[in-house]
C-alpha cells in the first residue's frame, strides 16, 4: 500500500488551522504571557477553548509553560523556536490581509518604520526567490531539483 502524501500546508493547518491558535500566536509574539492577557487580547476566544489551544500548542512543543506564581497557581507562556518560526505565518497572513481586508494594523519595520512584506529565501543560495518561482513539490523531486543534496530541504 503506498504511503499517503502528507502536505506541509495541511499537516500545518491540521495544528494551528482553526478560528484562534494562530491569534494565541499571534498575541505570544507580541509579548503577551499569562492567560488574562492572552484571553483579553484574543478577541472572543471562551476561556475554555483558550485553555485547549494552549495544551495543544505545548503537546506540540509550539509553547512551553513556566510557572511564576504558586498561590494560586499561575503559568506563563512562551514561545519555543518553533513557534516563533510561525512568527513568519502570522507575517504573510497579516501582510495578506493588510492588503486585501479590512485590516487596522500593518506590519513595520521597527528601525526605520517603513512598512514591510514576507518574501521567500533561498537559504542555500542566498537571495530572494519570487513567488511565481516557488511551488510545492515532493521531496524525491525536492532532491532531484537539488542536485540530491539532502541538506537543502529543512525538516
Amino acid at each position: 500500500m503506498k504511503t499517503p502524501v502528507r502536505c506541509p500546508v495541511a499537516a500545518t493547518l491540521k495544528l494551528v488551522g482553526d478560528r484562534w491558535t494562530l491569534l494565541i500566536v499571534r498575541d505570544l509574539l507580541r509579548g503577551r504571557r499569562r492567560f488574562n492577557e492572552l484571553r483579553e487580547s484574543v478577541e472572543g476566544i471562551p476561556p475554555a477553548v483558550l485553555s485547549t489551544r494552549l495544551r495543544t500548542l505545548e503537546a506540540a512543543g509550539v509553547i512551553e509553560r513556566r510557572q511564576y506564581q504558586d498561590r494560586p497557581r499561575r503559568h506563563e507562556y512562551r514561545l519555543t523556536p518553533k513557534g516563533h518560526a510561525l512568527g513568519v505565518v502570522v507575517g504573510a497572513l497579516a501582510d495578506w490581509g493588510q492588503r486585501y481586508a479590512e485590516a487596522d494594523l500593518a506590519l513595520v519595520d521597527d528601525a526605520c518604520g517603513h512598512g514591510i512584506s514576507v518574501v521567500y529565501h533561498c537559504p542555500t543560495c542566498a537571495r530572494e526567490a519570487p513567488r511565481r518561482r516557488v511551488r510545492i513539490v515532493g521531496r524525491d523531486e525536492a532532491q532531484l531539483l537539488a542536485g540530491g543534496g539532502r541538506t537543502t530541504l529543512p525538516r
